[in-house]
């Protein structure tokens, strides 16, 4: 399984010259906490990702201090050179990436180093909640099979004479 499969395509951008209150707008009407600054880049749809910017970076570094969100932009907060993930990188390497980095998102880019998406550990959960659903289901399946084909006393039930393993 691979990233480009899994993330979100629909990514919340913002300039490194917009100004944070601004910025902290967009988080707010997207719901979300979490911004891919980008380079704006000719025939792309969102551009080259230069840094990141989240919620967190906002509480931590102007409201906690007191600062003045006016007088500041997107760049004097981003971090920059985030760690990127390409849409052809298997899943398990963007995992370790992310528990490396310590970070819960990922840009994630295509060609020429574009970007094409969001990794979030949500869409890794849904992604693995869903392929652990598909085992159980798998498991509980054998067990109705195996009631249906064997009577209580362990001989086989009447009619049962086909296997269901067709290498049988």
């Amino acid at each position: 399984m691979n990233v480009g499969s899994i993330c979100r395509h629909q990514v919340v951008t913002v300039n490194p010259g917009t100004d944070l209150v601004t910025a902290a707008q967009l988080m707010r009407e997207q719901h979300v906490g979490f911004l891919v600054v980008v380079e704006p880049e000719p025939n792309t749809t969102y551009g080259r990702p230069v840094g990141v910017l989240t919620d967190r970076d906002i509480v931590i570094s102007v409201v906690a201090r007191a600062a003045d969100p006016m007088s500041l932009t997107v760049a004097d907060l981003m971090k920059q050179y985030p760690a990127m993930v390409d849409e052809t990188d298997p899943l398990d390497q963007a995992l370790h990436t992310m528990r490396r980095m310590g970070v819960r998102r990922l840009p994630v880019v295509g060609a020429a180093g574009m970007l094409t998406g969001i990794l979030a550990l949500d869409d890794v959960i849904d992604v693995l909640s869903g392929e652990i659903s598909d085992v159980s289901s798998t498991v509980r399946n054998e067990q109705r099979i195996e009631s249906r084909l064997r009577s209580p006393d362990g001989a086989p039930a009447a009619g049962a004479g086909a296997s269901r393993d067709p290498e049988a």
